[in-house]
């Protein structure tokens, strides 16, 4: 029986395996599309095609506009090789079997409002992924490319116990559509990168029915990012997201401290959490050594809503009221259940899900100020 059990393991873990590096090569195939048409590189782009790819484009005065790759990749010898040329690209999702895949990226012009969303055929030849047609078609829109970095957490339970946990699906829906809908560009990443559970799903909820069923979306959750993937200079703002899983993994991670800290301190960028994702901040430092939250008004999920019988309450690793208390924050909270944001200088923070939208239009307000 042991036998059996280890070679089933075995095989799951070697197809887990396998798939996470066909889905890396692949990422990389469109990645080399991506930042060869935003840098000026043909041979970055032919390096992304099969050499007889063609293109299906949208023209206005063709129903169908054929472009072969060795025509698409001219284009971009006019432009200085290497100089950002104001296209933003972006993978939304990838699909494969065996040697076939489909994929979209999106890819943003902010100077012209123009928005293109690009979808690719792959197939694996010779070993490697590459581009064999390309279908593409554009619309107006708001999306300036400025990016909000949303922080989860891949934790399933409390501690070392087996009562489940997640993160806020509402948090993370009522602030994303937020944001979105205002022009921002949203990226997720976690300290395992990968995919997250979620809680607190209400699908009687229009907005979070919405998403749940958005596959794009749901792809982004699935494949969060590395934090050693993450270019901080590229964010905004980074905002902490709640729910039982944030208490666990992301504060201690220097990784996603470092990232927090070079937005803030460097980037001159803001850090907000909502509800537990308030956990996340309590161990940051600014250069001078000190405790973020030292001196600052703060708020969160307070101790005292919290279960103090309850079974999960008992594998909590810190209170977060106390421990920001301690450290020289002032915690600031309103009645249950109501939308509460306090902001203090470039750290903006909510007390529960209902404040999310709330300290997501805090946040569009300042960048938009400063600006």
């Amino acid at each position: 029986m042991k036998r059996i059990f280890f070679a089933i393991l075995f095989t799951l873990l070697f197809n887990l395996s396998f798939s996470q590096s066909e889905q890396s090569l692949i990422e990389n195939c469109i990645q080399n599309y991506i930042e060869g048409t935003s840098y000026n590189n043909p041979e970055s782009i032919s390096k992304a095609f099969y050499p007889e790819a063609n293109l299906f484009l949208s023209h206005k005065d063709k129903p169908l506009w054929i472009v072969p790759i060795s025509e698409y990749v001219t284009w971009f010898q006019k432009g200085k090789k290497g100089e950002f040329n104001g296209r933003i690209g972006k993978i939304i999702s990838i699909e494969f079997y065996n040697d076939v895949a489909i994929a979209k990226a999106e890819i943003l012009i902010p100077e012209k409002k123009q928005e293109f969303m690009d979808m690719f055929l792959l197939k694996k030849i010779q070993g490697e992924w590459k581009i064999i047609s390309k279908a593409a078609s554009s619309k107006a829109s708001n999306k300036s490319g400025k990016k909000i970095l949303f922080i989860v957490s891949n934790v399933h339970y409390y501690g070392n116990s087996t009562i489940a946990t997640g993160n806020s699906f509402a948090e993370i829906v009522n602030a994303y559509d937020t944001f979105v809908k205002s022009g921002y560009t949203v990226d997720f990443v976690s300290p395992k990168g990968g995919d997250i559970p979620l809680a607190y799903i209400n699908t009687s909820d229009n907005l979070q029915k919405e998403y749940l069923y958005n596959q794009d979306f749901m792809y982004a959750l699935k494949n969060t990012l590395n934090p050693k993937e993450i270019d901080y200079k590229i964010y905004k703002a980074v905002h902490y997201i709640g729910g039982g899983s944030a208490m666990f993994e992301v504060p201690e991670n220097l990784d996603i401290q470092r990232i927090s800290m070079q937005v803030y301190e460097d980037n001159k960028g803001i850090i907000s959490s909502v509800c537990h994702g308030t956990a996340g901040i309590v161990n940051l430092k600014t250069k001078n050594g000190k405790f973020l939250v030292d001196g600052k008004k703060i708020s969160g999920y307070p101790d005292s809503f919290e279960k103090q019988d309850g079974e999960y309450f008992k594998h909590f690793p810190f209170l977060i009221q106390k421990t920001i208390e301690e450290r020289g924050g002032e915690f600031k909270f309103s009645k249950r259940n109501e939308s509460f944001v306090e902001q203090d200088g470039r750290i903006i923070t909510g007390q529960n899900f209902q404040s999310s939208s709330g300290v997501a239009l805090k946040i569009i307000k300042l960048i938009e100020k400063t600006n």
